[in-house]
């Protein structure tokens, strides 16, 4: 499958332009590889945290820490984990994966002892989380996937690039283009939906 760079030179080529990016990790001196290397990452969680679908290869289930609980109005308080970048839902002990049932939370920042951290507030006792996270190994990604992002990362490399009214309309092009590659991604995916299940917290593995 497809490597960063290789997405990252897609990119460029659907804009015309013939650089090729041999490394923007850390970045090889060209303009292009420091615009890569400053959007990829962006393009890449924009995609993933788009809702819609689970994105298969994106998707874990977390048993989340419990926290001190300090609202009337919710049961209980939990840590965000650090690396969610979209709630998907929260689940109880008893529910399946493959159930689709959807319990009331809110995730928000907290108060109290928990001052300064997400949190997510529900009415579930011992939940887990089931979450988009990001995903940096490009080889995980569908072939529809690395389209679609090849074309979200044009779209942002647009205005840089080409810049003035031409990068403004090719960036609403490439948006464009994207669109139909991902609405192909999301289904194409459905059918391989699988939630890891290998986020295990320290304090759970010290019991």
């Amino acid at each position: 499958m497809a490597a960063d760079v290789d997405i990252a030179n897609l990119a460029l080529s659907h804009l015309g332009d013939s650089a090729t990016v041999t490394s923007f990790n850390p970045p090889e001196g060209s303009a292009q590889a420091e615009h890569c290397a400053r959007l990829f990452p962006l393009a890449r969680d924009t995609l993933l945290e788009m809702p819609g679908v689970a994105w298969s290869f994106a998707t874990r289930r977390l048993l989340l820490a419990e926290l001190p609980n300090d609202s009337t109005q919710w049961d209980y308080c939990y840590q965000r984990p650090t690396d969610c970048l979209r709630i998907v839902r929260v689940m109880a002990p008893d529910d399946a994966d493959d159930e689709d049932i959807r319990h009331p939370f809110v995730s928000e920042r907290g108060a109290g002892a928990a001052a300064g951290s997400r949190v997510i507030r529900t009415d579930v006792a011992e939940a887990s989380l089931v979450y988009i996270c990001p995903v940096e190994d490009t080889t995980l990604f569908s072939t529809l996937f690395v389209a679609a992002l090849s074309h979200q990362l044009a779209s942002m490399l647009a205005g840089p690039v080409l810049k003035g009214e031409a990068g403004a309309a090719e960036a609403k092009r490439q948006l464009q283009l994207r669109e139909l590659y991902l609405s192909q991604a999301k289904l194409s995916d459905v059918g391989e939906r699988h939630v890891e299940r290998d986020h295990v917290p320290p304090w759970i593995g010290a019991r």
